[in-house]
C-alpha cells in the first residue's frame, strides 16, 4: 500500500502501448466498495481478488496494478509465475504510511499494524517479483531486460544469466580500453574491426567458423552499435539460434542500437538489408565506459538522445550520463514492448533516420558519421513538420543549438536511390516520421516525392 503502483503502473501502461488494470478498481466496480467487502471479512474479499485476477491474466497482455495483499495468495503467485512478468514497486515504510495515512483503506487504519504488514510482506514480495523497481523508468528497463550500473562491466560474469560457456565478440579497440570481468565461463574471444566493417557478410562467416558454443552457451557482445549488430546477428543464426547478451560501450549503443533485438548487417545495395529480430537474454549498460569515448562518437550519441528526447517529451539532453541513458534505454524499451516485431509504433524510432540512412549510403558507409548524419535528418524532419504538422519552430532551433548539425558531402542522386529503398519505403514512396509537438510523433507520412527530394538535397553540401 502507499508504493506508487496505480500511478506508475498507468504511465507504464500508456508508454508501452497496453491496456492498464488496477486490480482493486476493477474489484470495487464489480463487487461494490473495499472497506464495505472488508466488512463482510478479509477472506471474501481475497477470493473475489483471486477470481478477478484469474481473468485477468488469462486476457489480452495488459500492465496490472495489484492490491499490496494479493501476492499473499499461492493462486495468485502461481499465476503469476505462469503469466507475469512481477515487479515489486519498493517504497520505505515511512513513504508508505505517509501516502496511506488516513485514508478508508481498511489495513491502514493504524501504524504498528501498517509497519508489521509491511514487514510480514516484504519476503512474500521478494519471493514473487521478476525484478525490483523504485520508477517508471524502473520498471522498463526491467521488462525491457535492460541492467544500467556504474561499475557494471567489473561483474559482469555475475549478471549474465545460465550456466553455459561464453564467447565474447568484441571490438578489438574497445578490448584494449575495456576488459569485461568475465570469469572462467569465458572459453573464446573474437575480435570484430570498429564501425560499419564490422557488419560485413565476411566478419559474419568467419564468426561463424570459429565459434565453438553448444546450444546452452552464450555470447556476449562488447562495443559500439555496429558489434552488437553483428554479433547479435551471429546469435541468431548460430546453431539456428544461441542466447546473447548486449553489453555496448557507446552512447549510441547504450541509448539505443544494442535495445531491442533489431540485429543486422550490410549489403551492398544498403544498411542493415540483411537481419533477424533477436532479443537478447540482458542488456547491460555501464556508463562509466562513456569516459573513454572520442567526441564524435559522443556526438553520434547525441543524436539519438536528442531524438529520444523529442519522442519522449522529455529534455533528456540536459541529464548526466547515467540519467541520460536510464531515461532514453527505458523509453526504447518501452516502444520495443509495444512493438517487438517493428508492425507499427516502433516506426517512430525513425525520427530523422530516413534521411540519416540516405546520406550515410550517399556518402559512402563511414565516409559521414552515424551522429551527423542522424543530426542533419532530424532537422529535415522537424523542418517538415512545422509545414505540414505546424510543430513549433522554437523545437527546431533547440535541437540546432543542442546538435549543431553540418550539411554532408554526399552524391545526390546515390542518397536518393538509397532513400527510395528504405525499409520503410512502400513501393518506392519514403514514409517519414514527423512530430506533431514533442511527444506526439506521426508515422508512416507520406509527401510528394518532390518535397522529399528537396528537403534532402537541402542537407548535401
Amino acid at each position: 500500500m502507499g508504493a506508487g503502483k496505480s500511478t506508475v503502473g498507468a504511465e507504464v501502461a500508456h508508454l508501452t502501448g497496453r491496456p492498464f488494470v488496477d486490480l482493486d478498481v476493477e474489484i470495487e466496480r464489480v463487487h461494490g466498495s473495499i472497506p464495505e467487502l472488508f466488512e463482510r471479512g478479509e477472506p471474501e474479499f481475497r477470493r473475489l481478488e483471486e477470481e478477478m485476477l484469474a481473468e485477468v491474466l488469462s486476457g489480452e497482455p495488459a500492465v496490472v496494478a495489484l492490491g499490496g495483499g494479493a501476492v499473499l495468495s499461492p493462486r495468485n503467485r502461481e499465476g503469476l509465475r505462469a503469466r507475469a512478468f512481477t515487479v515489486h514497486l519498493d517504497v520505505d515504510v515511512e513513504t508508505a504510511w505517509a501516502r496511506v495515512s488516513g485514508s478508508d483503506r481498511p489495513l491502514a487504519q493504524h501504524e504498528r499494524g501498517f509497519r508489521r504488514l509491511y514487514d510480514e510482506r516484504r519476503p512474500v514480495y521478494a519471493e514473487t517479483s521478476d525484478a525490483v523497481a523504485g520508477d517508471v523508468d524502473g520498471v522498463l528497463l526491467a521488462a525491457g531486460g535492460i541492467h544500467v550500473e556504474r561499475g557494471a562491466l567489473a561483474r559482469l560474469h555475475e549478471l549474465v544469466p545460465g550456466e553455459g560457456q561464453i564467447a565474447l565478440v568484441a571490438d578489438g579497440r574497445v578490448l584494449e580500453l575495456h576488459r569485461p570481468g568475465l570469469g572462467a565461463r569465458l572459453v573464446s574471444t573474437h575480435t570484430v574491426p570498429s564501425g560499419e566493417e564490422a557488419k560485413e557478410l565476411g566478419v559474419v562467416a568467419r564468426l561463424w567458423e570459429e565459434l565453438s558454443l553448444d546450444r546452452s552457451g552464450i555470447l556476449v557482445a562488447l562495443g559500439g552499435g555496429a558489434t552488437t549488430d553483428v554479433a547479435g546477428f551471429v546469435a541468431a543464426t548460430y546453431l539456428r539460434g544461441i542466447a546473447w547478451v548486449a553489453v555496448p560501450t557507446t552512447l549510441v549503443g547504450q541509448v539505443d542500437a544494442a535495445i531491442g533485438g533489431k540485429t543486422a548487417v550490410n549489403l551492398a545495395k544498403g544498411k542493415n538489408l540483411a537481419g533477424a529480430f533477436h532479443l537478447p537474454e540482458l542488456v547491460v549498460a555501464d556508463p562509466e565506459v562513456l569516459a573513454t569515448l572520442p567526441e564524435a562518437e559522443r556526438r553520434a550519441g547525441m543524436a539519438e538522445v536528442v531524438k529520444t528526447g523529442l519522442l519522449a517529451s522529455r529534455e533528456l539532453w540536459r541529464e548526466e550520463d547515467e540519467a541520460i541513458v536510464r531515461g532514453c534505454a527505458a523509453f526504447k524499451a518501452a516502444v520495443v514492448l509495444s512493438d517487438p516485431t517493428e508492425q507499427g509504433r516502433r516506426a517512430i524510432l525513425n525520427l530523422g533516420h530516413t534521411f540519416a540512412h540516405a546520406l550515410e549510403a550517399g556518402a559512402g558507409y563511414g565516409a559521414v558519421g552515424h551522429g551527423d548524419a542522424v543530426a542533419a535528418g532530424l532537422t529535415a524532419a522537424l523542418r517538415l513538420s512545422e509545414q505540414h504538422l505546424g510543430l513549433d519552430p522554437a523545437v527546431r532551433a533547440e535541437v540546432e543549438r543542442v546538435l549543431d548539425p553540418k550539411l554532408v558531402h554526399a552524391d545526390h542522386e546515390a542518397a536518393w536511390a538509397a532513400l527510395q529503398r528504405d525499409k520503410k519505403a512502400k513501393e518506392g514512396r519514403a514514409r517519414l516520421v514527423l512530430l506533431e509537438e514533442p511527444g506526439k510523433p506521426i508515422w508512416g507520412y507520406e509527401l510528394p516525392e518532390s518535397e522529399v527530394r528537396s528537403a534532402l538535397d537541402s542537407l548535401i553540401a
